[in-house]
């Protein structure tokens, strides 16, 4: 359950003014904490899924439901946040019942959001004053879509992997710095990611390791599921190219991306973490599970180039590896996504 935590002002011998002013501040902290919020319960809605506790479609309702929420929240505590400033205008700061709670320092204000009895989210200030420049931000980074192996002179098409039935997610933490002083036009995008591949090996194949290569074989069984995943952990950088909307203040001043159209090109490189396969099959009337895990004769280093275009946080996805998905290998496979990616 989310818990938000009452805004307290100790107010000491401060005109109403002042609180009129830390209102509108803690305004413009709304949405960004509503949003971290949000970044949790995702966070907790795909460890769900990748634990197999819920399907891909519950998954997505789920987000749904929690974003629908999140931006009730926003509007309702906007609203909130306006009566009392209006309230505190019409009376010029005489109203009664005002909450009062004096310290040492004079004027506090905090905030403070609890889920599932765990604090999510806080901020607590003591008369500090606001960074005039803020030139670096960070965003929870998720991304899905279609996966598949490229090779020289063949065809998506002509792959032997299922196109819709081959899968990517992607997940991590990026920060996004502006490079120059003047202009916010320009931007470095960083971070580290979880990457996991998938491919699902078109008719009755799964994959065997055999000699140093790693090649299809046909099953033994009729398989009802052939599925394999590549795991990676990448370090992303981009150049970040876009307009952006900027807001100036009384004490400092902001490069906003809401509704702005971002583009961004560039690459990553970091390591293979591991492979495994799973495979369901029926044998002599038993349902049977395996789950492999194994080297499969993957590229232990992983690099490749991506891009995105989009909207503020929806964004069309892509990423390629450059290097073969197995070594050794008789036919160069490298790994192509395609998808949305969401910067939260």
């Amino acid at each position: 359950m989310l818990i938000l935590a009452s805004t307290q002002l100790a107010l000491g011998q401060e005109p109403y003014e002042n609180r009129v002013e830390s209102l509108k501040e803690m305004r413009e902290q709304v949405s960004l904490q509503e949003k971290e919020a949000l970044k949790q319960e995702i966070l907790r809605i795909e460890e769900r899924l990748i634990d197999g506790e819920i399907t891909e479609a519950e998954a997505a309702q789920l987000k749904e439901a929690a974003a629908e929420k999140r931006a009730l929240n926003i509007a309702d505590r906007l609203n909130m946040i306006d009566r009392e400033i209006a309230l505190l205008e019409r009376n010029e700061g005489e109203v009664l019942g005002t909450r009062k709670n004096r310290d040492d320092a004079g004027e506090v204000v905090g905030f403070n959001i609890r889920f599932n009895d765990e604090d999510v989210f806080s901020w607590r200030e003591r008369n500090r004053p606001v960074k005039y420049d803020r030139r670096t931000y960070s965003d929870l980074v998720v991304a899905v879509g279609f996966n598949n192996a490229m090779a020289s002179g063949r065809s998506l098409e002509e792959a032997p992997y299922k196109l819709a039935g081959s899968r990517f997610f992607e997940i991590g933490w990026s920060w996004r710095t502006r490079v120059f002083n003047n202009s916010n036009f320009l931007r470095f995008h960083y971070g580290v990611s979880l990457q996991f591949n998938g491919l699902k090996p078109e008719g009755n194949q799964y994959f065997v390791a055999e000699d140093g290569q790693t090649n299809l074989q046909e099953f033994e069984y009729e398989l009802d599921k052939s599925k394999f995943r590549m795991d990676n952990l990448v370090v992303p950088v981009y150049l970040e190219f876009g307009p952006s909307r900027y807001k100036e203040y009384e004490d400092h001043f902001r490069y906003s991306l809401e509704n702005q159209f971002r583009i961004g090109l560039g690459g990553y490189g970091g390591f293979n973490l591991g492979a495994r396969q799973k495979l369901k099959y029926t044998r002599d009337g038993e349902r049977v599970k395996d789950k492999l895990k194994r080297g499969y004769n993957t590229s232990d280093l992983v690099y490749g180039l991506a891009g995105y275009i989009g909207v503020e946080g929806v964004l069309l996805y892509a990423k390629y590896d450059l290097n073969p998905i197995f070594e050794n290998a008789a036919v160069d496979e490298h790994n192509l996504s395609m998808g949305l990616r969401f910067d939260l």
